[in-house]
């Protein structure tokens, strides 16, 4: 099987086995494979500047790390394998020649070779020190070695057409082992005949002598697309040429098409003028019919030769690439040293160790087998490199050879993944695990890169093609899903207050909104751009599915504005927002605490400013605070205040004993209202929507609903729990229901009030410590609003979380600071509280 490193004697070993209509599909296949590739090879090279590395630069720069490290690593084994498949073949096709024949002991004439494991071992040794020593020189020599090569095998090739036309028919006799020593059989080489071109037509698969084992069409084309593979060879090149952009489209597309046609014209010449013993039996065929067989002789070494250093320089560019890229650490950083010309010394010479460890299998066809897998793999992934940069429709992807479309890439692919299950249904299985642990392992292993990559270009095209599709217009309350805004003055006392509204969203659209105050009119520049890193990290170590929206305003309450008018974009707008308390307490820097920098012992980023001190003044008074809700509810946007939710460990309250588990407390009627509480109204059921969407939360399952249903004495209470029961029964909303009487609480707002309910409103000027509510005239006192802030506090045990009814604010501005005032009463001591008001229909009872 030697001989079949040498390309020219490739056609008769398939037309032996195959025929010459299997012989001419095969070419057809692979040759369709190899075109694919190519197309999209020429395109890649020629859409930017090539640096070493070959298909592995341009499938990392194209797909990023984790693609182009695994792939470099599958076309660095792949290139020594088949290093080692020419040397190995190089060694039988000089035994062949000079080896002493099974049987004998001593040798004959030029038959001296001793033949046994360990001298071929020894034979391929030197031979591969050989092709060592012209790549430790250097790429020059190399590629003049190559040029020489090429005249010789265009040499061979002439005299090889000359031969089958010159040469008249003959026999040729063939020794063939055996299990008894040897045997004889004759082939014929009949000069043109048409009986001999209608009998090598067909298939005619039989034992390989080599091997002895019976080929099929699978192992035949496996050994075939070997001589097939070195469209590549040019493109490992690409660090040492001095314009590969121009050279490797010429020069490969100029090699396919000359070996294609060459391949079919020695196929057609071989099967009209060769039996099929000749052509089975003897690899080597060539020397017996040419006109001067020394010369095939030199050419089988030379090509060959040829063909093991271009795998072997090829691998040590490869390993040099992937050893500057730095993904695999120290593992490879011996292959980065070079010589004063620029050679990788250090990576040939780790090339060459590897292929000497494969040159101890033996087995040529073994390896070709596991080349043509590796081959193949890397040609499906360049041809889905090219495939995603043309998907990806990116502005700068504008390559000079246009002569390739998507359809040609995925053609490739198919044709690739397809071909590689047939040769070899368990390589093809081994080597696409291999390359999966090796995607994994530089997903999680290796460091970031700045090549760019191209899955954030295809994420773009399709995410701007479905936000297109996303038409407000087909909204349907079914479908609702909370879309959260979070204001954010300082991320640093708000680590759980961010964790605990990503809980909050249910796949919803989570925006942490933050406002500068500054006057870009001043300033030289933007100053957001240096902190959007920090946020974006900051997104990334808390682990919470959030887009970051920073705007500068002269006020807080202008850029909250802002980003509720621009957030978002098509279908995907926030309608919820989420503010965290005012109050006078000191903040607290959770950030310094929390578990995703302390575990990793990573600082935390330095571009937040420390925490405000106590004394420090605040940047937003309390009538900007309460104006900033009443604009999002102009805006139609629900509203959530979050008050000491940097109190709530979710770790430990979601952790403690499972006896009683924790609870969740929801408020659904209006505290500050007494005289209007219902149960059914648009903000009640938002409210229960939000408990609901939280208790949903992967975290918070094992949390339990508590509603509490507020009653007075004689008004049907039994009544209203069985009605408020079929509420959530409808809403599929699971809860517990718990009666709270509280007319010791109403009996305190009445007796301000002055009246009975329903009566006359009281005349006069307003008693100090009321608030006058839009459309209600009914004035709460101070004392009432701590009795139900008492109420609300005596429901034991105590809950990890409580959702309280959120009042409109007045329309008088000037009861801002009271409005905010009596909250702040309502919910004191309480613990992690959410006082929510909604403003859309966000239920439904319907399929």
């Amino acid at each position: 099987m030697g001989t079949l490193t040498f390309p020219l004697s490739l056609p008769g070993f398939v037309v032996g086995h195959a025929g010459l209509y299997q012989a001419l599909v095969m070419f057809v296949v692979a040759y369709f494979i190899i075109g694919m590739t190519v197309l999209s090879v020429c395109a890649i090279a020629t859409n930017g500047a090539l640096d070493a590395g070959g298909a592995y630069y341009m499938i990392s720069r194209a797909l990023g790390p984790e693609f182009g490290g695994s792939i470099g690593i599958m076309f660095f084994l792949a290139n020594v394998c088949g290093s080692a498949l020419y040397v190995l073949g190089l060694v039988e096709a000089v035994v062949d020649s000079f080896g002493i024949p099974p049987g004998q002991k001593a040798g004959t004439g030029i038959h001296i070779l001793p033949q046994s494991y360990w001298y071929e071992l020894l034979y391929g040794t030197i031979l591969l020190a050989l092709c060592l020593l012209v790549c430790l020189v250097g790429a020059s020599i190399y590629a003049k070695a190559t040029f020489l090569i090429f005249l010789i095998v265009a040499g061979v090739l002439g005299t090889i057409l000359i031969s089958f036309f010159a040469t008249r028919p003959i026999e040729v006799s063939i020794l063939l082992p055996n299990l008894n020593g040897s045997e004889t059989r004759n082939g014929s080489f009949t000069g043109f005949s048409l009986a001999t071109l209608r009998a090598n037509l067909g298939g005619g698969y039989d034992v390989d002598y080599t091997t002895g084992q019976v080929m099929s069409f699978s192992s035949v084309f496996a050994v075939m697309f070997n001589g097939c593979t070195g469209i590549m060879a040019g493109s490992n090149m690409s660090g040492d040429l001095k314009r590969p952009s121009y050279s490797i489209p010429r020069g490969t597309i100029s090699a396919v098409l000359f070996t294609y046609l060459v391949y079919n014209l020695l196929a057609f010449l071989m099967c009209a003028t060769c039996d099929r013993t000749l052509l089975q039996k003897d690899y080597g065929f060539l020397r017996d019919i040419s006109i001067f067989p020394p010369l095939v002789t030199v050419g089988i070494y030379a090509a060959t030769l040829s063909a093991a250093m271009s795998n072997l320089i090829g691998a040590s560019r490869i390993l040099y690439a992937l050893a500057r890229d730095d993904l695999f650490g120290r593992a490879l950083a011996l292959a980065k040293k070079t010589s004063t010309s620029g050679n990788p010394v250090m990576a040939v010479i780790l090339s060459w160790l590897v292929v000497q460890l494969v040159l101890f299998s033996g087995k040529l066809n073994t390896i070709a087998g596991v080349v043509t897998t590796f081959f193949l793999l890397v040609y499906a992934t360049v041809n889905l490199a090219c495939l995603a940069l043309e998907w990806a429709s990116a502005p700068n992807f504008r390559p000079t050879f246009r002569y390739f479309t998507w359809h040609t890439c995925l053609l490739g692919i198919a044709g690739c993944c397809v071909m590689m299950f047939l040769i070899s249904p368990v390589s093809a299985s081994a080597s696409l695990g291999f390359l999966l642990l090796l995607l994994l392992a530089l997903h999680y292993l290796s460091p970031s890169s700045t090549w760019g990559y191209i899955s954030q270009a295809l994420i773009f095209h399709q995410v701007r093609k479905y936000l297109l599709m996303l038409d407000v217009r087909k909204d349907h309350v079914k479908f609702w899903r909370p879309q959260m805004l979070l204001m954010v003055q300082n991320p640093r006392g708000s680590a759980r207050l961010i964790d605990f509204v990503n809980d909050l969203k249910k796949s919803g659209l989570y925006v942490l909104g933050h406002v500068e105050l500054q006057d870009l009119d001043m300033l030289p520049s933007d100053p957001l751009q240096p902190q959007q890193d920090s946020w974006l990290s900051l997104v990334d170590k808390l682990n919470v599915k959030a887009f970051v929206s920073l705007t500068l305003a002269p006020s807080v309450r202008h850029g909250v504005r802002q980003l509720l008018f621009t957030s978002g974009l098509g279908g995907m707008r926030p309608n919820t927002l989420v503010l965290g308390f005012y109050d006078d307490e000191a903040p607290q820097d959770g950030l310094a605490r929390h578990p995703a920098f302390t575990s990793a012992r990573e600082e935390v980023p330095l571009s937040f400013p420390p925490i405000r001190a106590p004394t420090a003044p605040k940047l937003l008074s309390p009538r900007e605070y309460v104006g900033i809700v009443a604009d999002a509810l102009k805006m139609l946007r629900n509203v959530l205040l979050a008050r000491q939710l940097e109190s709530l460990d979710k770790a430990w309250e979601l952790r403690r004993a499972a006896s009683p588990p924790p609870t969740i407390h929801v408020w659904p009627v209006n505290l500050l209202r007494p005289d209007s509480a219902r149960y059914a109204d648009t903000c009640s059921l938002f409210l229960l929507q939000m408990a609901c969407v939280l208790n949903m939360a992967r975290a918070w399952r094992r949390a339990r609903l508590r509603l509490f249903l507020c009653v007075e004495a004689g008004a049907m209470p039994h009544a209203q729990e069985e009605k408020l029961r079929q509420l959530l029964k409808d809403l599929r909303i699971q809860a517990q229901i718990q009666l709270v009487p509280w007319d010791v609480v109403t009996r305190l707002h009445w007796q301000t009030h002055r009246g009975p309910p329903g009566g006359p409103a009281p005349a006069g000027e307003e008693e100090e410590g009321t608030v006058n509510f839009p459309a209600n005239t009914t004035q709460v006192s101070d004392e009432y609003v701590c009795a139900a802030n008492k109420l609300v506090l005596e429901q034991s045990p105590a809950p990890a979380v409580r959702f309280l009814y959120l009042p409109r604010p007045p329309a008088d501005t000037s009861l801002y600071p009271l409005y905010l005032h009596q909250l702040e009463l309502l919910t004191r001591g309480l613990g992690p509280t959410v006082l929510v008001h909604g403003v859309s229909a966000v239920t439904s009872t319907q399929l």
